[in-house]
């Protein structure tokens, strides 16, 4: 820690010392029945109390309106006309301390306002912040981009930690993890704080210096979130999870202390870190993460197919998955197709180190089959594949597919892609996810595969992301993603299929009529039907904990399978008071659906 942040700290310290002092005297944790107080409550902090710690935090305690509350007081009013200019832009969302970036999900949550937010701008802005929470015994919630499909990040009647403003990056030639010297290789790397979202990286790490990072595909998903959640991203065939390339991070524990986590120091810590679900083991403030070499060109391929019959539609599916073991299932491709009920299938895929006559030549099998029967398949969407020197993919300026955040004082690189933006407030009736083994694709086994994904389709749409299964990467990206809390599963799937509804925008404050629950409960199902289609050759499956039923009765073993019972020791030792909460998290079944009560 630079000397500043440690004299902060220690004023920090100094300024919650009644605190600290009352919460050292505590033999045991809280026991059952022990509630965390609200609003209201005798024990509700006092004015005074508030106040100390806003100085500790150099004035950064703060409180929020909903982004979209002033819409509710005057509709017309400036405040309300900017938000709704920017409803869609996620970077305005995430920049909001009570910016959500979905709008709930239907019988789950809804987004709701903190009491007060620690705009934190140090490590020891943190510290101070899960003192004062612990010794106050409030609800803690931790937030960097506000990405959670689940709301973890998101607790009404509660102490939020906001990250944002921590958004610093710096690249390293050669980068050995502290208490390491002489026992691992030094990478080239890049740290990024828990602030930064993954565009931010992207341009320091590819445009400006031409490597690559394992990231997030979302340009606006939080760096420190993503890895914490394992990490997948469009390239995640080729070189692995996020988890799987960091090498040190930087976390405020229960305790209040600022501890590096890295194979040498804390290990167990450092492995719940990748991929263990973020907010559980503390507040992550920094991340060192490998880097690689960067391959010549990035590439897509794109288009539409629609088939004229249900029996065509099955055959489309057959070949799809034939031609995808045969000449798409290695490290080059990635991302994701989709199966409709209307009998479409759309591409949307991403390739790596393959030039323009390469990455359409391995299309070209598959688009010969289809221009033969054009009595059964029609294109909906005009077919191709592109390619662009990977140095600039995520150049706005050479890359159509991204939007740009045109607001003034936006950095110039800020951009999101296109083809997300349907996710930005979207409000969820419904959500599955499943990894698929690739034994699936296997000649003896892919008539199964194919009847499931058809029968699926009757229900929903049915979306196989390939990036987000690891069979068919590297030998290393593989080893690497198990030495990671995420599920095993995940190394020994070809896809992931995801399942998912919805509609657009119900953040509080905005004039919308009220929703149809017995249509959008009637969805969820159609959800849950489809899903059952697939565990029908997937009994088992693993769910990737980021993008996952809200409501799975099984998270624990579906997001981390084997690994949960170590990730319960960890949390055990190192927050054992369970400050950490989060919806499905680890340990979170010793407390109540809203984290306020132990059970």
């Amino acid at each position: 820690m630079h000397r500043r942040s440690l004299l902060k700290g220690m004023m920090a310290t100094i300024a919650l010392q009644p605190h600290l002092l009352a919460r050292a005297t505590a033999n045991e944790g809280p026991t059952s029945g022990f509630s965390r107080v609200r609003p209201g409550d005798p024990a509700w902090p006092s004015a005074e109390s508030w106040a100390k710690l806003k100085d500790a935090v150099g004035g950064n305690l703060i409180t929020v309106e909903p982004p979209f509350g002033a819409c509710s007081a005057d509709p017309n009013g400036a405040a309300c006309v900017d938000a709704l200019a920017n409803m869609h832009n996620p970077f305005f969302i995430g920049d909001q301390a009570g910016g959500t970036q979905v709008s709930g999900w239907l019988d789950a949550w809804t987004p709701a306002a903190s009491a007060y937010v620690v705009k934190a701008r140090s490590s020891a802005d943190v510290a101070a912040a899960v003192n004062f929470a612990h010794a106050n015994h409030l609800r803690l919630v931790v937030k960097g981009a506000g990405h959670s499909y689940q709301g973890t990040s998101n607790a009404p009647d509660s102490l939020l930690i906001w990250t944002r403003a921590m958004n610093k990056v710096t690249l390293h030639d050669a980068f050995t993890p502290q208490g390491c010297e002489g026992k691992v290789a030094s990478f080239p790397a890049v740290s990024a704080e828990a602030g930064a979202v993954w565009i931010d990286l992207y341009h320091a790490v590819t445009s400006e210096a031409g490597r690559y990072v394992q990231g997030g595909g979302c340009t606006d998903v939080g760096v420190a979130g993503l890895v914490q959640s394992g990490g997948f991203g469009s390239f995640s065939k080729r070189f692995g999870t996020a988890a799987g390339s960091l090498l040190e991070a930087e976390i405020v524990t229960a305790d209040g202390a600022v501890q590096v986590a890295n194979a040498c120091i804390n290990p167990d810590l450092f492995w719940a870190i990748k991929g263990g679900g973020g907010g559980s083991w503390g507040v992550v403030t920094r991340l060192t993460l490998r880097t690689y070499d960067l391959p010549t060109f990035f590439g897509a391929a794109f288009g539409m197919i629609k088939a004229q019959s249900d029996d065509a539609f099955r055959r489309l599916i057959d070949r799809f998955m034939a031609f995808y073991a045969e000449n798409l299932f290695n490290p080059n491709w990635s991302e994701q197709v989709s199966f409709a009920p209307d009998n479409t299938l759309k591409i949307a895929m991403v390739c790596q180190g393959l030039n323009s006559a390469q990455a359409e030549a391995a299309w070209r099998p598959f688009s010969d089959w289809v221009e033969e029967s054009p009595q059964d398949f029609s294109l909906e969407t005009p077919y191709g594949v592109v390619t662009i020197p990977a140095r600039r993919y995520w150049d706005r300026g050479v890359n159509s597919s991204l939007v740009a955040d045109s607001r003034p004082g936006a950095p110039r690189y800020r951009a999101w892609w296109r083809g997300d933006q349907e996710q930005v407030g979207a409000f969820f009736h419904g959500f599955e996810s499943l990894w698929l083994p690739a034994s699936l694709l296997q000649d003896s086994e892919r008539w199964r595969l194919v009847d499931a994904l058809f029968a699926a389709t009757r229900y929903k749409k049915v979306e196989l992301q390939f990036s987000k299964g690891l069979a068919g990467a590297p030998d290393e990206a593989i080893a690497a993603a198990k030495a990671t809390a995420t599920n095993p599963a995940a190394t020994e799937a070809f896809a992931l299929a995801v399942i998912a509804d919805g509609e657009g925008p119900r953040y509080p404050g905005l004039a919308r009529p009220p929703i149809d629950l017995a249509a959008a409960r009637k969805n969820a199902r159609a959800i849950d039907l489809a899903a059952a289609e697939l565990l029908r050759v997937a009994p088992d499956a693993g769910s990737y904990l980021s993008e996952s039923n809200y409501f799975n009765p099984r998270w624990q073993s579906a997001y981390w399978g084997e690994n949960h019972a170590r990730l319960q020791a960890v949390k055990a030792k190192y927050d054992p008071d369970g400050l950490f909460f989060v919806h499905n998290g680890v340990g979170s079944e010793g407390w109540s659906a809203d984290g306020f009560t132990r059970l």
